[in-house]
């Protein structure tokens, strides 16, 4: 018996969130007296597989075959559940993703299991099995016990901080059954941003509104930026404007984003923004309106011209370096 955590592959690595997925589970394990076991799908470099053990995890079942390559969760839920039987899993780990969730509910349908999204915390086993959930786009937690055989859970990016260590997972070779009806439909091609950094996986995202007042004065933002090695990303208006491509947009109906450190610059703080980017462990707010909202949901706020502070931050950053 093992605790399972499926992980997402992008460029043959695994993601940043995934591994924290993975320190979860293992401690879960270890509150279970249990091992942690590792699915990851498609191709995959050995190195970065066997990294896993790094943060816990004693075993990799690894499928290769080419159709697992693209994201499909018609055909990984089905997969993770042929792995739920194989290593008699009751718990079973995922990131909280587009694709995590969306397998997760998948998986959840076909093993008859309760599930739970948006985990901030270890579990707490006391003869019943509770987690504490976020629930509100971050407003208010919840705790929720799962009284189901098997346990799903989706746990929230930066709800657990994955510490590394030097040992190794094993891998092993998994070959699932794929069925023909999950693949009806072909991915042709994918076409990714072409930025360097991902907002989902940025420890560090440098944002902008309409307090930038145009495209040409993005420079400042993206110098800070790069001294930084952070992400960019944009309020809905921007990106409706054109000012910024639609992948950068955050909020509630873009992309929602949990870094270390939010900066948000120009960014008056609608509701629909903050839903966004409350998961972000330090919020730092540049605006010259010190009535702007953010600065109620910030941890540093910073009233003033943001043309005159972020050539300043990013003289201070490169200094430090």
């Amino acid at each position: 018996m093992s605790v399972l955590i499926f992980v997402e592959i992008d460029n043959g690595s695994v993601k940043k969130t995934s591994l924290e997925a993975v320190a979860y589970g293992a401690e879960v394990a270890k509150m279970t007296g249990t091992t942690a076991t590792v699915l990851a799908l498609g191709k995959a470099d050995a190195a970065a597989l066997e990294q896993t053990g790094a943060f816990g995890a004693s075993k990799v079942l690894h499928a290769s075959d080419d159709k697992l390559t693209h994201e499909n969760s018609l055909a990984y839920a089905d997969v993770l559940a042929q792995a739920v039987t194989q290593e008699d899993s009751k718990i079973i780990i995922l990131a909280k993703s587009g694709l995590g969730d969306a397998v997760a509910a998948r998986a959840s349908a076909k093993l008859k299991a309760g599930i739970v999204s948006g985990v901030t915390e270890l579990p707490v086993i006391n003869g019943n099995f509770t987690v504490k959930r976020s629930i509100f786009t971050g407003k208010a937690f919840s705790n929720v016990e799962i009284k189901s055989d098997i346990k799903i859970l989706v746990v929230q990016k930066n709800a657990f901080e994955a510490t590394e260590s030097s040992e190794k997972a094993t891998i092993e070779a998994f070959s699932p059954v794929l069925r023909d009806q999950d693949f009806q439909a072909n991915i042709v091609s994918v076409e990714k941003a072409s930025s360097e950094l991902s907002l989902t996986e940025a420890n560090i995202i440098v944002s902008g509104g309409r307090g930038m007042k145009g495209p040409e004065n993005w420079q400042p933002l993206l110098d800070l930026a790069g001294a930084l090695g952070a992400a960019t990303g944009c309020s809905k208006p921007v990106s409706d404007l054109d000012w910024r491509p639609h992948h950068e947009h955050i909020g509630q109906t873009g992309i929602k984003v949990a870094p270390n450190l939010y900066i948000a610059c120009g960014i008056s703080g609608a509701i629909q923004h903050l839903a966004g980017v409350n998961g972000s462990k330090y919020i730092v707010v540049i605006n010259k309106d010190p009535e702007a909202p953010f600065f109620k949901a910030a941890d540093y706020g910073i009233v003033g011209d943001v043309f005159e502070i972020l050539p300043k931050l990013t003289k201070a950053v490169e200094d430090l370096k």
